[in-house]
């Protein structure tokens, strides 16, 4: 459960991150795969946000599983 929140906040965190410098990639790998397009970066911002989606869901989902045994 808690590995599923941690990955939530780190997918979201990156996604914020993508959203606002969207040139992070071009500096960290020293490429710019879509040629100053922006295109990836949306792509990005969407996969990390989804992701973190999923990520919170399942620790959301973990943690009702777990209540639902202890209280039975």
């Amino acid at each position: 459960m808690v590995v599923e929140f941690a990955l939530a906040g780190i997918f979201m965190l990156l996604a914020i991150v993508t959203a606002v410098n969207s040139q992070w990639i071009e500096t960290v790998f020293g490429i710019d795969p879509d040629r100053g397009s922006g295109a990836l970066e949306g792509i990005i911002v969407a996969s990390f946000g989804v992701l973190a989606l999923v990520a919170a869901g399942l620790g959301t989902r973990t943690a009702v599983l777990r209540r639902r045994t202890a209280q039975a």
